[in-house]
């Protein structure tokens, strides 16, 4: 499966491994019963006409993005990933969850004429069959399984276990691991922050939800030399954040 398959409201399966302690099961519940609304919207990912616009604005075949919604990312948040590569012309992209954005993003760079991508999933089949995905549309990117261990630097629930990360980041993109783990999931994604040159941006996918509030609150306090901005050009929202010194 690809995200060129429709799916469900939840992530994979094999993806959602179950949260260890009491308390991870209990922030599970307690943001899903209040966080509703935003898996709602999540279902939708954006008009056939905004979809095909974006395909279009890509140079891609019509049909090289046909199914978009649910957990993967909507056409506002691949719209804003190809305004900030286009802009900013990143050398070195780091992304966090496979899929969608990993098929824009490769065009977007390869419309550049320069950049890589390196794109880490924790599902070993999604991953390889991104990459041929990726293939069929003339693009290619370093798609990477990582599978899901013990968070880092005190945030709950589980993270990728990365190998060969790019010593330098220019744009780090986040749209992993799935919230069914702990709503905070996301959070060790700051790990990655001390590896981004000054101008360094970061896009972290539905950061409307009540979880990823509570994450971009704790990015703020920790890291008070990075601007975090919340914007809504999709469904369901983007943090930006910008490394200033």
């Amino acid at each position: 499966m690809t995200s060129r398959e429709s799916t469900s409201i939840l992530s994979l399966k094999e993806d959602a491994a179950p949260p260890k302690s009491l308390s991870d099961r209990l922030h599970v519940l307690a943001f899903g019963a209040i966080g509703w609304p935003w898996l709602l919207k999540s279902l939708y990912g954006g008009s056939q006409k905004a979809r095909a616009a974006l395909v279009a604005r890509l140079g891609l075949a019509p049909d090289a993005l046909p199914n978009l919604g649910s957990w993967k990312a909507d056409v506002g948040f691949l719209n804003l990933i190809v305004d900030h590569v286009l802009e900013h012309k990143p050398e070195t992209v780091v992304e966090l969850g496979a899929g969608a954005s990993s098929l824009v993003l490769s065009r977007a760079l390869q419309i550049n004429g320069s950049g890589s991508l390196h794109s880490y999933d924790q599902h070993k089949e999604f991953c390889g069959a991104t990459q041929q995905w990726l293939r069929d549309n003339g693009l290619d990117a370093d798609i990477r399984h990582a599978p899901l261990v013990e968070a880092p630097g005190g945030w709950p629930g589980r993270w990728y276990d990365m190998e060969n990360v790019p010593q330098s980041i220019d744009l780090l993109v986040i749209d992993g691991p799935p919230w069914a783990i702990h709503p905070y999931v996301r959070g060790a994604a700051e790990t990655l922050f001390d590896r981004m040159p000054v101008g360094g941006i970061v896009l972290l996918d539905d950061a409307a939800r009540p979880g990823e509030r509570v994450v971009a609150r704790r990015w703020r306090r920790n890291w008070p030399n990075f601007e975090f901005k919340l914007v809504h050009a999709g469904s369901k929202g983007t943090l930006i954040g910008r490394r200033l010194r």
